[in-house]
Formats: C-alpha cells, sequence, structure tokens
C-alpha cells in the first residue's frame, strides 16, 4: 500500500540548538536543504524569555520531508516514544548513518536505534526486514527477529544468514 504524500511537518523542540541541529541533519541526509530561519522579535519577552534576534525557528528538509527546528527552552527533551526512521539498502550505508548519528556524543541503542548528540531518535536499519517481518514465512522472520533482538547495528549478512536459516 502507497503511503498518502506528505501533508505534516514534525516541528522538533530544542533549547537553543534548532540551527545546528539542522545544519548538522542537513550534513548528513544527502537530499537535505536549509530553509528559511524566523528570530525571536523584541515583543513577548515576558513569555518567551529569549533575547531579540535569536533564533526562534529553522524549516530544513531531509530527503524530500520537510521539519521545523523551534528554540523553546530547556523545559522539553527528545525521548524514545517518537523517532525517525532510516531504512537503508546496504550495510555501507547503515554503516554510514549509524556512524553519523553517533558522532559526537550520540548513543548506540538496541536494535538499530540511535540517539543523535541532540537526544533525538533514529532507527537505523536494513530496508528488506519489514517485508521478512510481514512476510508469510513466520520461521524466516521469527529468526530474523532473534537476530537482530541480539544487534546494536545491524548487520545484514547475519540477517540474510538467519533468514536462510543458516
Amino acid at each position: 500500500m502507497a503511503l498518502a504524500k506528505q501533508t505534516i511537518t514534525p516541528c522538533l523542540w530544542f533549547d537553543t540548538q534548532a540551527e545546528e541541529a539542522a545544519r548538522f541533519y542537513c550534513s548528513v541526509f544527502k537530499n537535505s536543504k536549509l530553509g528559511r530561519i524566523s528570530y525571536y522579535p523584541d515583543a513577548g519577552q515576558e513569555v518567551h524569555g529569549k533575547p531579540a534576534r535569536s533564533v526562534l525557528t529553522v524549516e530544513f528538509e531531509l530527503e524530500g520531508m520537510p521539519f521545523v527546528g523551534l528554540n523553546g527552552g530547556p523545559q522539553f527533551k527528545f525521548d524514545e516514544a517518537v523517532s525517525f526512521q532510516v531504512p537503508c539498502k546496504t550495510q555501507d550505508e547503515i554503516d554510514y548513518y549509524w556512524n553519523a548519528l553517533t558522532a559526537d556524543g550520540g548513543q548506540e541503542g538496541p536494535c538499530g536505534w540511535v540517539k543523535d548528540k541532540f537526544g533525538l531518535s533514529w532507527q537505523v536499519f536494513p530496508d528488506f526486514v519489514s517485508d521478512i517481518l510481514t512476510g508469510p514465512d513466520r520461521a524466516a522472520a521469527a529468526r530474523v527477529m532473534n537476530a537482530f533482538m541480539q544487534m546494536k547495528k545491524f548487520d545484514i549478512a547475519t540477517i540474510n544468514k538467519a533468514f536462510k536459516g543458516e
């Protein structure tokens, strides 16, 4: 089933790092671009408490998906309840995203999950795993799941062996 065209834009809440994060994400994802940047005005200081002319929002696009980064303050932090999936075709691609997203203070997690240096969660996985898990061969699906549940970063060769029952 084809997914609907993108009509919702995720807004990512940062303390003060929205522009830094947007530039970082645009450097990691090749088909990306930085968009408009808005700034806090002199008005509203008593509510938002941000310095006038500091960055309010940053628009950016990653692989054709629009995002907004908002410098809203320290009240909210990212957690694993929301993550972004990065399906990969090759081990080199998995290695690239894994290394880039865990660089400079990011953290490895189980089953292909990483947190970047801003605390945002990502799932870096082989794109074919979803087909196996939803496919008709339930024994192969179980073997593949058992294999990757033991992994941090996905290893495509190991997953392929599990799929074949080797």
